[in-house]
């Protein structure tokens, strides 16, 4: 058999074993609307008694708020069917019936086969603790987006708790900064000490910016050790306060830290409570915090636009194109890859050499990793639109990439398949 007659027959398994989970899925939602405990409940009680073939029987709530309470007692003997353990049973049936109660735009793109069972689990997983309206609202903004990274989905489940529980999030947040710390360890036989810290992100912005500007000025006085050993010597220098350093700054005080958020008229009137630094949602009370740091600086800067052409002669990428292209993809358009846009290189889709211009509608984000594969393999991809990208692999199977995730593609015609080699691009649009 051919390296591609076995994959295809792999990938041919997949599709099976998905529909088989679907299959079970169904029959799982089935039996929950089947076996719901409905009752009275003593005050503080969790779940609902009622007596059910002449027994008292629990509903448990093994969802999200909303979702049903389910037989004690039935429920067990789903687990014992399905073969799974007591606790694991009970997590995943409890994960089937979130996508099916309260994320029911997720829950339909399973049954249609647009969604693997087990990232719907990632998410269900997430949404659990969420309120009702906080989980609509991801399950809308998930609509279509069937390949979500788990990166975006922190993020998005973050905003959700911004929007609908914001008393739960700044309870959460001022939770979590009284565990913030720095340690430092012993030495160790080298005479090396380790250290750790959680810190908020404004001082670590300042912190990063300080040891990375004391860094660059170690190298402009000589030192030939690499970045991260001057970065390392900078923050003893900083410790120490080694004005010995400032030789060459003119005695100007330090550059102020600039924190870089994006909010909206409504964030600063208190409409939207939701703003973001970089693509991290914050909420409002936290932006207001950070400005009332004395030395902060604020950069205003227009809006994006996520489409737009600025096409520039030369290969080397400006700023403004990176920055407008992470917006746009957030993460590397290699099937399935999840590595942030950020710490990626940018491919020239068409080649720089072959007329391909430098401007985001021509820039793809690529981890190195993969980036190499485009390069030195026959793994190859074509733009079909701004942000949509079709690739085929070395043995002819094909994949979409866009801001809805991954998808596989079946076999068409040989001529709407990226050839090896061949570069081709749909004109772009506005």
């Amino acid at each position: 058999m051919t390296s591609s007659a076995l994959l295809a027959d792999l990938r041919a398994g997949v599709r099976v074993r998905e529909e088989s989970v679907v299959a079970e899925w169904a029959g799982i939602v089935e039996w929950a609307a089947g076996n719901v405990v409905t009752g009275s409940t003593e005050a503080g009680a969790v779940g609902a008694a009622t007596i059910r073939d002449g027994f008292v029987d629990t509903g448990l709530p093994i969802a999200g708020e909303g979702a049903p309470l389910v037989s004690e007692f039935a429920l067990m003997e789903l687990i014992a069917v399905l073969g799974r353990s007591p606790d694991g049973g009970r997590v995943y049936v409890g994960r089937v019936l979130e996508c099916a109660w309260r994320l029911p735009q997720v829950y339909a793109s399973v049954v249609a086969g647009r969604l693997a069972p087990w990232r719907a689990e990632r998410i269900a997983e997430a949404t659990r603790p969420l309120c009702p309206e906080a989980a609509a609202f991801v399950d809308r903004q998930l609509f279509n987006a069937t390949g979500v990274g788990w990166a975006q989905l922190e993020r998005l489940i973050a905003e959700a708790v911004i929007r609908f529980d914001p008393e739960r999030y700044e309870a959460e947040r001022q939770a979590a900064s009284d565990h913030r710390y720095v340690e430092v360890g012993a030495p160790d036989t080298n005479g090396l000490v380790s250290i750790d810290g959680l810190l908020d992100a404004a001082d670590g912005a300042d912190l990063d910016d300080a040891i990375s500007r004391r860094a660059t000025l170690l190298g402009r006085l000589g030192n030939e050790a690499s970045l991260d050993v001057r970065r390392s010597q900078a923050l003893g220098d900083l410790a120490r306060n080694d004005l010995t350093l400032d030789l060459g700054t003119d005695g100007a005080p330090a550059r102020r830290a600039v924190l870089n958020v994006h909010i909206t008229d409504a964030t600063l009137v208190g409409a939207n409570p939701v703003g973001r630094w970089d693509q991290t949602p914050v909420s409002a009370e936290q932006i207001r915090e950070w400005l009332a740091q004395p030395g902060m600086s604020v950069t205003v800067r227009p809006v994006l636009d996520l489409a737009g052409h600025a096409p520039v002669t030369a290969y080397e990428i400006p700023d403004r194109h990176r920055q407008q292209v992470e917006l746009r993809d957030h993460t590397c358009r290699f099937p399935y890859c999840t590595r942030a846009a950020m710490r990626c290189d940018l491919d020239h889709a068409t080649p720089h050499r072959r007329g391909g211009p430098t401007c985001p509608c021509n820039l793809v984000p690529l981890c190195r990793r993969h980036h190499r594969a485009k390069t030195h393999s026959q793994w190859r991809y074509q733009v079909t639109k701004i942000g949509t990208y079709l690739w085929r692999s070395p043995s002819g199977f094909r994949f979409e990439v866009s801001y809805r995730g991954t998808h596989a593609v079946e076999h068409s015609d040989e001529g709407d398949d990226p050839e090896p080699g061949v570069y081709r691009q749909q004109p772009a649009t506005r």
